[in-house]
Order: structure tokens, then sequence, then C-alpha cells
């Protein structure tokens, strides 16, 4: 079982003048028998705010899997990025290449995503885009490949020998 962090950032959601669908998206598209959602939380688009719940769901709650929504646009605000960096200890590019490549299929727009992918600790965090649209398409394309890297920094994997 994955524990799982998710974490939508949007100042109207935390204002509580927007319903917070794609974080509520995302917890349903997670397989209930695989994937436990042990903190949802919406939060402004404020890079410090955001940095410090991802330390927390990391480096406190031990999160295996931690994903966020929104604030990956072109907006001056959107910060979602630039914060998930600041606590990355390495890069996981590949997955939200991925992620882009697949959404090009789908609209062109897909190419405006910054979102990022990134290991903390023994944690994999991925940024989403905000809408629920995007939520499904994305993890519709990382579910099930991701569970290995997972199991890996879980060290529950099966390395190479060499």
């Amino acid at each position: 079982m994955y524990s799982v962090g998710i974490v939508t950032v949007s100042d109207k959601g935390a204002k509580g003048e927007r319903e917070d669908i794609s974080g509520k998206k995302m917890a349903e598209l997670l397989p209930k028998d695989r994937y436990e959602v042990i903190s949802r939380k919406i939060l402004p688009d404020e890079k410090e705010l955001l940095e410090q719940e991802l330390v927390r769901l990391t480096d406190i709650c031990n999160c295996n899997l931690i994903l966020t929504t929104g604030g990956t646009g072109f907006s001056q605000r959107d910060i979602t990025p630039e914060a998930t960096l600041c606590v990355a200890e390495r890069n996981a590019p590949g997955i939200a290449e991925a992620i882009r490549a697949y959404s090009m299929t789908v609209t062109k727009r897909a190419m405006l995503s910054r979102g990022v992918s990134v290991i903390r600790g023994s944690t994999l965090i991925i940024n989403l885009p905000g809408s629920p649209k995007a939520v499904t398409e994305s993890l519709s394309c990382v579910l099930g490949v991701i569970e290995h890297g997972l199991d890996l920094l879980m060290g529950n994997g099966q390395e190479c020998a060499r």
C-alpha cells in the first residue's frame, strides 16, 4: 500500500471561492487497493507554504507519493514547479515528460504545462495540471508504471545485478 499526499494549489480554492474538484478527482482515481490518501490540502499559490507542505508530507508524514494539482501554467502566481524543485533531492524528468507527451495527443496546449517530477528522500513528487480533465489524463498515463519506481524508493524493488 502506497501512502499519498494530495495538494491542490489554488488561490481561489484556498479562500473557499472554488470547489477543489481536481484534488477530489485525484483521490477517486487512485486504486483503493494500492493507494491510501493520508493527507489532502488546498493551499494558495504561495511558494513558501507549498515548500513547507511538501517537506511535511515527505519528512514527517513519510508519504510514498505526493501529487500536486494546479500552479503549473504561465501565470505570475503559478509557482508549483519552482516550489517542488526547491525541496527536491533528485530529478525524475521522465514522468513529467511522459505526461506532457501523452497530453499533447489530446491538446497542443499541453506544451504550456511546466509541471515537474522529483524525488525527495524516498518520496516521489509529481506536479499535475489544475483541471479535472487534465488530472484524469495525466494519472491514466502514469498509474501502474510509477509503482515500480515507488517500490524501488521504498526498497522493495529488484535492482539490476551487476
